[in-house]
């Protein structure tokens, strides 16, 4: 009994992060005509880039991972995002994505607006269903324009960034 009161909280928490309407979108990000919002979850955090040797020898920054905290219309938070990459609910619930389409933000030094297809990759919960996810909304996390350099292979910077990921379901 508690355990499912426990689960409608999280429900109607997580329901109340699909009140904003969605954001117009390139034709390329648009979610399958068989989807429909099923919230939008607001994430903070940062973009981890590590100073590496490229293929022509040249240092570069290279993206190593999102570490960022998800949260609910009030600012609470509900969940974690991070490497694979991956979404997860305080219940349990995990979704994996997999990159569909890209798109650059309408904004300079922001990183790009993505369509990503998901996966269940851990108990049922408020993410399991999740079909697709866009990340749009971004500020900030893109790759440093110095501070790389051939002396300085292995160093990381973790650059602040916030987005909102749309998540969507099949209906």
């Amino acid at each position: 009994m508690i355990k499912s009161i426990t689960a409608l909280s999280c429900v109607a928490l997580l329901g109340a992060c699909a009140t904003r309407a969605p954001v117009d979108v390139p034709a390329n990000l648009k979610p399958g005509t068989n989807e429909s919002l099923s919230m939008i979850v607001p994430a903070k955090g940062v973009q981890v880039y590590e100073c590496r040797l490229g293929k022509d020898a040249a240092p570069q920054w290279t993206f190593v991972a999102p570490e960022a905290a998800l949260f609910d219309a009030r600012g609470n938070t509900i969940g974690q995002h991070g490497a694979g990459p991956y979404w997860q609910a305080m219940d349990g619930s995990r979704i994996v994505g997999t990159l569909k389409q890209r798109a650059d933000a309408p904004v300079p030094a922001a990183i790009p607006w993505l369509l990503l297809s998901t996966k269940s990759n851990g108990p049922d919960g408020v993410f399991s269903n999740v079909s697709s996810i866009q990340r749009v909304n971004t500020v900030g996390g893109i790759a440093p324009a110095t501070g790389c350099a051939a002396d300085s292979a292995g160093k990381t910077a973790r650059v602040p960034y916030t987005a909102d990921y749309y998540f969507f379901t099949i209906r």
